[in-house]
C-alpha cells in the first residue's frame, strides 16, 4: 500500500537528471582549476629563446640581455683578448672545461664559443649567484696583479677569464655556464636554442 504513490520511471528520470546536472557542473568546475597548472604567458614568454643583433656590439664591449630571468652576456672579445686567453691556463681550475654541466658539446672548446670573437655567458657566478663585473682590461688589478681581462665577483672574489673559466683560489667551484645558443646569421644570435644537429 505504501508504495502505490512512487512512480518509479519519475524517480530515475530525477536520478539522472541530477547526475547529469552534478557531472557537467563538476566539468565545469574542473576546466578553471586545470587551467591553473598551465605556466602564465609571462611564465612562457620568461622562457622563450630570445634573439639578439650583435652587429652593433664593438670590439671589446659586453651586451647584457635577459633570458628566462637570468643575465646572458655578450662579449665581443678583442684579437688582443683572445691571444691571451691560452697563457694562463696553469692558473685555471678547469681549464679545458671538463665539467661538461657548463657548456654545451659544442662550445666545449679552448674559447668557450661557437665563433672566437663572439662569448656567451650566463652571468652569474657559480659561488652562490652574485653577478660578476666585466673587467677587460689586460692589467693589474687590486684583485690579480697578473690579470689577463675577464670577469670579477665582489661578492667573495671570485675570478673567471675571458672564456668564463674559473681562476685557482676563487670560492666558485665552476665555469660560468654558457647556455645553448646558436647563430641565425652574421648579425644575430638566438639564446635557447641549440644548433641545428648539436646533440
Amino acid at each position: 500500500m505504501a508504495n502505490q504513490g512512487v512512480n518509479s520511471g519519475r524517480r530515475r528520470f530525477l536520478t539522472a537528471s541530477t547526475a547529469v546536472v552534478g557531472g557537467v557542473g563538476t566539468i565545469f568546475a574542473a576546466v578553471p582549476f586545470i587551467k591553473s597548472w598551465e605556466p602564465s604567458a609571462r611564465a612562457q614568454v620568461a622562457g622563450a629563446p630570445v634573439e639578439v643583433d650583435i652587429s652593433k656590439v664593438e670590439p671589446g664591449q659586453r651586451l647584457t640581455v635577459k633570458w628566462r630571468g637570468k643575465p646572458v652576456w655578450l662579449v665581443h672579445r678583442t684579437e688582443e683578448q683572445l691571444a691571451a686567453l691560452g697563457k694562463h691556463d696553469g692558473r685555471l681550475k678547469d681549464a679545458g672545461s671538463e665539467n661538461t654541466e657548463q657548456q654545451p658539446e659544442y662550445a666545449k672548446n679552448a674559447l668557450r664559443s661557437i665563433k672566437p670573437e663572439m662569448l656567451v655567458l650566463v652571468g652569474i657566478c657559480t659561488h652562490l649567484g652574485c653577478v660578476p663585473r666585466y673587467v677587460p682590461e689586460l692589467e693589474p688589478q687590486p684583485f690579480d696583479s697578473e690579470w689577463p681581462g675577464g670577469f670579477f665577483c665582489p661578492c667573495h672574489n671570485s675570478r673567471f677569464d675571458l672564456a668564463g673559466r674559473v681562476f685557482d683560489g676563487s670560492p666558485a667551484g665552476a665555469n660560468l655556464k654558457v647556455p645553448d645558443y646558436h647563430y641565425v646569421d652574421d648579425r644575430n644570435i638566438v639564446i635557447g636554442v641549440a644548433p641545428q644537429g648539436a646533440a
